[in-house]
């Protein structure tokens, strides 16, 4: 089974279920249960220091108390699925709540998100609001230790193609397994030259929108060839590009484009 991988985003959905709190033992990947406890810990400790919280968290004045209370709340806030809680560019482009009950279906079967505090999560896990990143600081933790070797054995465990669309900050807390079918994903746009070149802030609008016609196109593909033939005939070419990666062309037509 073809798996895609995913960022979080620092904004996100207020609200969930009534009556829900966060269940580490309903979450996917079970092996990473004491890590989430541990992170859990950690920003508890946090956040009993305002100013401590606000530095570690790189918040500004004005956004550091609404966020540091999601913090304090998070084991007893609502909880609603990853795909509908994160919201920003990505999420915006990608727009889970119009997505057909079939695409939504797939979304919940193919889609990893992965989170700063809870690692690797699937689509439909319940979870509730917070504020950390990958490159926040908790007390006696750094999270790039805390988190890379277990994501890493939860994606070397996954069996079929994984397309890495995270950025380099959420890779390092998960690194792919060395093999053919495991590529990181890089969002390009081709310019007047014909010279492919990164972008920067839209290819998180790129990387929703591709996702999302994906998702709408059908059953999605076994195969690394395959998802690449799909993606070509969307009007998203996806082609190799250096050693171990993918590149994701973004449309010249894709609205808002500034890639130029």
């Amino acid at each position: 089974m073809t798996t895609l991988l995913l960022p979080p985003s620092e904004t996100k959905r207020d609200g969930g279920a009534a009556g829900s709190s966060l269940d580490l033992a309903a979450l996917s990947f079970p092996e990473l249960t004491d890590a989430r406890r541990a992170a859990l810990d950690a920003l508890r400790a946090l956040v009993t220091d305002d100013e401590a919280a606000a530095r570690a968290l790189k918040l500004s004045a004005r956004a550091a108390p609404p966020e540091i209370a999601r913090n304090r709340e998070v084991e007893s806030s609502p909880t609603m699925p990853a795909i509908d809680r994160f919201t920003g560019v990505l999420y915006d482009a990608l727009d889970a709540a119009s997505l057909s009950p079939a695409a939504r279906a797939r979304g919940e079967r193919h889609l990893l998100v992965h989170s700063a505090l809870l690692g690797l999560v699937r689509a439909a896990d319940a979870i509730p609001a917070y504020r950390l990143s990958h490159d926040s600081r908790l007390p006696g933790l750094t999270l790039k230790r805390h988190w890379a070797p277990g994501n890493a054995e939860v994606l070397a465990a996954l069996e079929g193609p994984i397309l890495d669309l995270r950025s380099e900050g959420y890779a390092a807390l998960g690194p792919l397994p060395e093999r053919e079918d495991a590529l990181f994903v890089r969002v390009v746009s081709i310019g007047d030259d014909g010279v492919a070149r990164a972008l920067n802030h839209f290819n998180k609008k790129g990387k929703g929108a591709f996702v999302r016609a994906l998702l709408e196109s059908g059953d999605v593909p076994e195969t690394v060839e395959g998802v690449m033939a799909r993606a070509t005939g969307l009007g998203w070419p996806l082609r190799p590009g250096a050693q171990g990666e993918l590149e994701l062309v973004v449309p010249s037509t894709l609205e808002g484009f500034a890639g130029r």
